[in-house]
């Protein structure tokens, strides 16, 4: 399968998955879902590989959230099916056998906060900003937002990103625990590759067995993408995205 969107290396044990789509913030469409799911299945069918890594091209994005352009004329049931594209990838990264590093180097928002959350661990550069911003376009987080947020930083602080939409910085993200580390830009890719060479340093017996008592629920998961394919219904996301796109306020009513 070419891959345009998605890069992936392999450094002496460490794999590198690399998002690539500046010129739209490396944000997620059908296409790139593709190509990650691919990449993921290349890594986990690799026996050398210790550790994974993954990021985004650029210093402005790690991922900025799944195409908008690509959901607004959506349909209820076709929206269902996206979100659970998008959560299929995702759980595919979570349960790898060996330790996952999101290394955040810029906006992740939407679908890349759910992407870094489907990690096992989070480190970002000073310059990062998190945030779950869908109910500014009517709709909910449909990747697992609503399942792995409150389990990393807890439900109040959750919906407290979710209900309000807003972004928080990297040291706001740290301080709630949304992140490990953080480090400046600069030193983000070497920083990540250190932690990876002492994650895969350990016994893989127990790093997967320990793992595997980390899964979410996969039945909350269906509930998500239930609720995101439910929000479609109305014609609020068709307002919030074109509103979005044209870059207005969105004015939302019954």
């Amino acid at each position: 399968m070419s891959q345009d969107f998605v890069k992936l290396k392999f450094d002496d044990g460490i794999a590198i998955i690399t998002i690539s789509r500046p010129a739209s913030l490396n944000a997620l469409n059908s296409s790139v879902l593709a190509e990650l799911d691919s990449a993921i299945a290349e890594v986990r069918e690799s026996p050398a590989a210790r550790a994974l890594i993954i990021t985004g091209e650029g210093s402005k994005a790690f991922v900025a959230g799944a195409d908008i352009g690509e959901m607004a004329d959506l349909t209820p049931d076709e929206a269902v099916a996206f979100s659970r594209r998008g959560q299929a990838v995702f759980s595919a990264i979570e349960h790898l056998p060996i330790p996952t590093i999101a290394a955040v180097n810029g906006y992740a928002l939407g679908g890349g906060c759910e992407l870094a959350l489907a990690c096992d661990i989070r480190i970002s550069s000073e310059n990062a900003r998190f945030g779950q911003p869908e109910v500014g376009l009517g709709i909910i987080p449909g990747f697992g937002g609503t399942v792995r947020l409150p389990l990393a930083i807890g439900r109040s602080r959750a919906a407290y990103m979710i209900l309000t939409g807003k972004l928080v910085s990297a040291k706001e993200a740290h301080e709630m625990g949304l992140v490990a580390e953080v480090v400046p830009l600069e030193s983000l890719p070497s920083r990540a590759e250190e932690l990876a060479r002492e994650l895969g340093a350990k016994s893989y017996v127990a790093v997967a067995y320990a793992k595997r008592m980390l899964f979410p629920d996969d039945e909350a998961l269906a509930r998500e993408a239930r609720r995101f394919g439910q929000c479609f219904e109305s014609g609020h996301p068709k307002e919030g995205m074109s509103a979005f796109l044209e870059r207005r306020p969105a004015k939302f009513s019954d």
